[in-house]
Protein backbone atom coordinates (compact mmCIF):
# COMPACT_ATOMS: atom_id res chain seq x y z
CA UNK A 1 0.00 0.00 0.00
CA UNK A 2 1.26 3.45 -0.91
CA UNK A 3 2.40 5.72 1.92
CA UNK A 4 2.27 9.48 1.46
CA UNK A 5 4.95 11.48 3.26
CA UNK A 6 4.97 15.28 3.58
CA UNK A 7 8.56 16.50 3.90
CA UNK A 8 10.79 19.57 3.95
CA UNK A 9 13.62 21.27 5.79
CA UNK A 10 12.03 23.72 8.23
CA UNK A 11 13.08 26.45 10.63
CA UNK A 12 12.32 26.22 14.34
CA UNK A 13 9.51 28.73 13.81
CA UNK A 14 7.91 26.70 11.02
CA UNK A 15 9.14 28.22 7.74
CA UNK A 16 10.55 26.35 4.74
CA UNK A 17 11.83 29.46 2.96
CA UNK A 18 12.17 33.20 3.30
CA UNK A 19 9.48 35.44 1.75
CA UNK A 20 11.58 35.53 -1.47
CA UNK A 21 11.43 31.67 -1.61
CA UNK A 22 15.13 31.30 -0.79
CA UNK A 23 16.04 28.82 1.99
CA UNK A 24 18.81 30.95 3.44
CA UNK A 25 20.66 29.04 6.20
CA UNK A 26 18.09 26.21 6.31
CA UNK A 27 20.20 24.11 3.94
CA UNK A 28 23.57 24.72 5.62
CA UNK A 29 23.56 21.21 7.09
CA UNK A 30 23.73 19.76 3.56
CA UNK A 31 27.38 20.79 3.48
CA UNK A 32 28.69 20.45 7.02
CA UNK A 33 29.77 16.82 7.11
CA UNK A 34 32.10 14.39 5.39
CA UNK A 35 29.66 11.65 4.36
CA UNK A 36 28.36 11.82 0.80
CA UNK A 37 24.59 12.01 0.31
CA UNK A 38 23.24 11.64 -3.23
CA UNK A 39 19.87 12.41 -4.72
CA UNK A 40 18.67 9.90 -7.30
CA UNK A 41 19.91 10.63 -10.82
CA UNK A 42 19.59 14.39 -10.37
CA UNK A 43 23.33 14.73 -9.94
CA UNK A 44 23.00 16.38 -6.53
CA UNK A 45 25.71 15.50 -4.06
CA UNK A 46 25.83 16.76 -0.49
CA UNK A 47 28.19 16.16 2.43
CA UNK A 48 26.44 15.61 5.74
CA UNK A 49 27.06 13.97 9.09
CA UNK A 50 26.89 10.19 9.34
CA UNK A 51 23.66 10.43 11.36
CA UNK A 52 21.98 12.59 8.71
CA UNK A 53 23.17 10.31 5.92
CA UNK A 54 21.86 7.21 7.66
CA UNK A 55 18.45 8.87 8.08
CA UNK A 56 18.05 10.75 4.78
CA UNK A 57 19.63 8.41 2.19
CA UNK A 58 17.26 5.47 2.82
CA UNK A 59 14.29 7.85 2.69
CA UNK A 60 15.36 9.41 -0.60
CA UNK A 61 16.09 5.95 -2.03
CA UNK A 62 12.61 4.72 -1.03
CA UNK A 63 10.71 7.56 -2.73
CA UNK A 64 8.96 6.41 -5.91
CA UNK A 65 7.11 9.62 -6.81
CA UNK A 66 7.49 13.25 -5.72
CA UNK A 67 4.57 15.72 -5.77
CA UNK A 68 5.28 19.44 -6.04
CA UNK A 69 3.43 22.63 -6.86
CA UNK A 70 3.85 24.79 -9.93
CA UNK A 71 5.76 27.46 -8.01
CA UNK A 72 8.53 25.03 -7.07
CA UNK A 73 8.56 23.68 -10.62
CA UNK A 74 9.06 27.18 -12.01
CA UNK A 75 11.70 28.13 -9.42
CA UNK A 76 13.82 25.05 -10.17
CA UNK A 77 13.11 24.88 -13.91
CA UNK A 78 11.62 21.47 -13.21
CA UNK A 79 15.03 20.25 -12.05
CA UNK A 80 15.92 20.01 -15.73
CA UNK A 81 13.60 17.05 -16.20
CA UNK A 82 15.09 14.82 -13.50
CA UNK A 83 13.14 14.24 -10.27
CA UNK A 84 15.20 14.91 -7.17
CA UNK A 85 13.84 11.71 -5.64
CA UNK A 86 11.88 8.89 -7.20
CA UNK A 87 11.19 7.78 -10.74
CA UNK A 88 8.34 10.20 -11.45
CA UNK A 89 7.28 13.70 -10.50
CA UNK A 90 3.73 15.06 -10.38
CA UNK A 91 3.24 18.83 -10.69
CA UNK A 92 -0.02 20.19 -9.28
CA UNK A 93 -0.88 23.08 -11.58
CA UNK A 94 -3.77 24.79 -13.32
CA UNK A 95 -1.54 25.67 -16.28
CA UNK A 96 0.18 23.35 -18.75
CA UNK A 97 3.93 23.02 -18.40
CA UNK A 98 5.80 25.41 -20.72
CA UNK A 99 6.07 24.11 -24.29
CA UNK A 100 9.72 25.15 -24.45
CA UNK A 101 10.50 23.13 -21.31
CA UNK A 102 8.64 20.09 -22.68
CA UNK A 103 10.57 20.35 -25.95
CA UNK A 104 13.88 20.48 -24.05
CA UNK A 105 12.93 17.53 -21.83
CA UNK A 106 10.73 15.24 -23.97
CA UNK A 107 11.51 12.14 -21.90
CA UNK A 108 11.06 13.73 -18.48
CA UNK A 109 8.93 11.48 -16.26
CA UNK A 110 6.78 14.46 -15.23
CA UNK A 111 3.00 14.43 -14.96
CA UNK A 112 0.50 17.17 -14.20
CA UNK A 113 -2.68 17.26 -12.15
CA UNK A 114 -5.24 20.04 -11.71
CA UNK A 115 -5.89 19.43 -8.01
CA UNK A 116 -3.98 18.16 -5.03
CA UNK A 117 -6.38 15.24 -4.70
CA UNK A 118 -5.88 14.15 -8.31
CA UNK A 119 -2.14 14.74 -7.98
CA UNK A 120 -1.83 12.45 -4.97
CA UNK A 121 -4.05 9.86 -6.68
CA UNK A 122 -1.87 9.95 -9.80
CA UNK A 123 1.28 9.70 -7.68
CA UNK A 124 -0.12 6.70 -5.79
CA UNK A 125 -1.00 5.03 -9.07
CA UNK A 126 2.53 5.55 -10.37
CA UNK A 127 4.14 4.50 -7.06
CA UNK A 128 2.24 1.25 -6.59
CA UNK A 129 3.47 0.02 -3.21
CA UNK A 130 6.22 2.64 -3.17
CA UNK A 131 6.56 5.88 -1.28
CA UNK A 132 5.01 9.18 -2.38
CA UNK A 133 6.71 12.34 -1.11
CA UNK A 134 4.71 15.56 -1.26
CA UNK A 135 6.78 18.67 -0.69
CA UNK A 136 5.71 20.80 2.24
CA UNK A 137 4.26 24.25 1.61
CA UNK A 138 1.03 25.13 -0.12
CA UNK A 139 0.50 21.81 -1.94
CA UNK A 140 1.64 19.74 1.04
CA UNK A 141 -0.63 21.72 3.36
CA UNK A 142 -3.60 21.08 1.09
CA UNK A 143 -2.84 17.36 0.98
CA UNK A 144 -2.43 17.28 4.76
CA UNK A 145 -5.75 19.08 5.35
CA UNK A 146 -7.50 16.74 2.91
CA UNK A 147 -6.36 13.76 4.99
CA UNK A 148 -4.08 12.41 2.25
CA UNK A 149 -0.83 12.46 4.25
CA UNK A 150 0.22 9.44 6.34
CA UNK A 151 3.42 10.81 7.86
CA UNK A 152 5.19 14.15 8.32
CA UNK A 153 8.98 14.29 8.02
CA UNK A 154 10.66 17.49 9.21
CA UNK A 155 14.36 18.28 9.00
CA UNK A 156 14.47 21.04 11.62
CA UNK A 157 17.37 23.46 11.24
CA UNK A 158 18.33 25.55 14.31
CA UNK A 159 17.27 28.74 12.56
CA UNK A 160 14.53 31.28 13.30
CA UNK A 161 13.49 33.02 10.07
CA UNK A 162 10.74 35.18 11.57
CA UNK A 163 8.71 35.16 8.35
CA UNK A 164 8.44 33.32 5.09
CA UNK A 165 6.78 30.32 3.50
CA UNK A 166 5.10 28.12 6.09
CA UNK A 167 5.62 24.35 6.31
CA UNK A 168 1.89 23.70 6.09
CA UNK A 169 1.14 26.67 3.85
CA UNK A 170 -2.11 28.41 4.71
CA UNK A 171 -4.22 25.28 4.51
CA UNK A 172 -3.57 23.12 7.56
CA UNK A 173 -6.40 22.52 10.01
CA UNK A 174 -5.77 21.33 13.57
CA UNK A 175 -4.70 17.68 13.41
CA UNK A 176 -3.18 15.51 16.13
CA UNK A 177 -0.02 13.65 15.24
CA UNK A 178 1.29 10.62 17.07
CA UNK A 179 4.39 10.88 19.22
CA UNK A 180 7.56 11.11 17.13
CA UNK A 181 8.22 7.77 15.45
CA UNK A 182 11.84 8.79 15.02
CA UNK A 183 14.12 11.62 16.13
CA UNK A 184 17.68 11.72 14.81
CA UNK A 185 20.18 14.43 15.70
CA UNK A 186 22.48 15.36 12.86
CA UNK A 187 24.97 18.20 12.70
CA UNK A 188 22.93 21.46 12.81
CA UNK A 189 19.69 19.59 12.03
CA UNK A 190 17.14 17.46 13.87
CA UNK A 191 15.32 14.88 11.77
CA UNK A 192 11.79 14.20 13.01
CA UNK A 193 9.19 11.75 11.76
CA UNK A 194 5.56 11.80 12.85
CA UNK A 195 2.68 9.55 11.89
CA UNK A 196 -0.69 11.23 11.40
CA UNK A 197 -3.18 10.08 13.99
CA UNK A 198 -6.20 8.46 12.32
Amino acid sequence: MTRVIMQAVVSVDGFIARPDDMPGPLFDWYGNGDVELTANDAGWTFHVSQASHDYVQPFWDAVSVTVIGRRLFDMTNGWNGVPGAGDHLVVVTHRPLPQEWLAQHPDAPFHTAGTVESGIARAAELAGDGLVCVCAGDVGGQAFTAGLVDEVFMDVAPVVLGEGKRFFGDHADAVLLQDPAEAVQGERVLHLRYRVRR
